[in-house]
């Protein structure tokens, strides 16, 4: 299993790249900004691995805070990066105007994205009821919630594949 300092470096390399790609795509400040992809494969592509490695990488701290191997605080740090970095990536599809061709797939996966940011968000609620010592009820109801979003986000990530066009 990774070590704590691992992961967060990891995390602060991921923000790096992604805060990188995000400028150097920018185009620059019109009334309206866009995001320029010509490859809308790649660039799809692209998103989903960065995507991959922050589900691993939030899924491994948060089994930690379950198994009380990270605290609450430490938790939420490494939580508000990646959901930081999330939101990058949603920001780049909200300005990337796909042709009609692959519109669906990615609002699919845009969608994707935003459901794995409300998951982050439930699980920094459920580092936060650990910390204060709240009743299992509470924190049961909170975990039935964080598991229905991973699943919401891993089904549009799965709609997105499906209608990608041939």
């Amino acid at each position: 299993m990774a070590s704590k300092k691992g992961i967060v470096i990891t995390v602060i390399i991921l923000a790096a790249i992604t805060g990188a790609s995000f400028l150097l795509w920018l185009v620059p400040p019109e009334d309206e900004t866009t995001f320029v992809v010509s490859d809308y494969e790649g660039y799809l592509d692209g998103v989903k691995n960065i995507h991959e490695v922050l589900q691993e990488s939030i899924e491994i701290e948060y089994q930690d805070l379950r198994n009380g191997e990270i605290s609450p605080r430490d938790y939420i740090v490494v939580a508000e990066v990646t959901s930081s970095q999330v939101t990058s990536q949603i920001s780049e599809f909200v300005t990337s105007k796909p042709p009609e061709i692959w519109q669906d797939s990615y609002i699919s996966y845009m969608n994707a994205m935003k459901k794995f940011n409300s998951y982050i968000g439930e699980t920094k609620v459920l580092a936060n009821l650990i910390e204060k010592g709240s009743t299992d009820a509470e924190i049961d109801e909170v975990i039935e919630k964080i598991e229905s979003l991973k699943k919401e986000s891993l089904d549009y990530a799965r709609n997105s594949e499906e209608q990608r066009p041939n």
